[in-house]
């Protein structure tokens, strides 16, 4: 039998109670109550301390006694008041302590469960068979490896053919489809007829030249 499980033995709760001893949950349940009250005890003297203070001021040097009894009051108040932070302190330290040593029991004890179901588990597991298994599995692999690189691999259909003389053909081709484009391409006609040597304009200019220099020969 593990530590674990012999720590665990014959249950935490009900052995506790057997010894009669508060369980953990009750301890804490305590615990805050007496926290909530020590925090109503401490909001009830903050108030009667600024009633002492206010007391004090309204008296003032008017009424010497009743303001120096409220001031005495309120450091009684204050002592109380510094006391109750003092024992929460304490309590909350404590409840703290008790909620993480309940806390790790807890863990302790769902470890234990776990370490007994796995023990149980490999109960009927036998080494050396896990270990014929792995190989087997192993074995299995690489002829899977093995099938799958053979099938992936490229038939060596048309080996026996050149490569030079196949690509001096498709070079021959390539030549022949070049020259035929060649020969397709047509060049730009010559057109048919002349252009006039003289612009219409301009012929029609020297015409009328020719007539101004007829009539000022006529007029002279």
């Amino acid at each position: 039998m593990s530590r674990i499980s012999r720590f665990f033995k014959g249950g935490g709760s009900t052995a506790s109670k057997g010894r009669g001893g508060p369980s953990p949950q009750e301890a804490l349940a305590r615990l805050r109550e007496t926290e909530e009250m020590l925090s109503k005890k401490q909001e009830y003297l903050e108030s009667r301390i600024e009633r002492e203070l206010s007391l004090a001021r309204q008296h003032g040097t008017k009424n010497k006694r009743a303001a120096l009894q409220a001031l005495k009051r309120k450091k009684r108040y204050e002592k109380q008041l510094s006391q109750i932070d003092g024992t929460l302190s304490t309590i909350e330290f404590q409840r703290e302590a008790l909620e993480n040593s309940h806390t790790n029991t807890e863990v302790l004890k769902n470890m234990g469960y776990a370490a007994q179901a796995m023990k149980k588990v490999h109960e009927n597991m036998d080494l050396n068979k896990i270990d014929d298994l792995m190989q087997d599995i192993t074995e299995q692999q690489d002829v899977a490896q093995e099938i799958s690189e053979a099938i992936s691999n490229r038939a060596a259909f048309g080996d026996e053919f050149d490569e030079d003389e196949l690509m001096a053909e498709l070079e021959e081709l390539e030549q022949e489809e070049m020259n035929k484009r060649m020969r397709d391409v047509r060049l730009p006609s010559v057109p048919s007829t002349s252009l006039p040597s003289r612009p219409a304009v301009t012929r029609r200019r020297v015409e009328d030249e020719d007539d101004m220099k007829q009539l000022a020969a006529w007029a002279s």
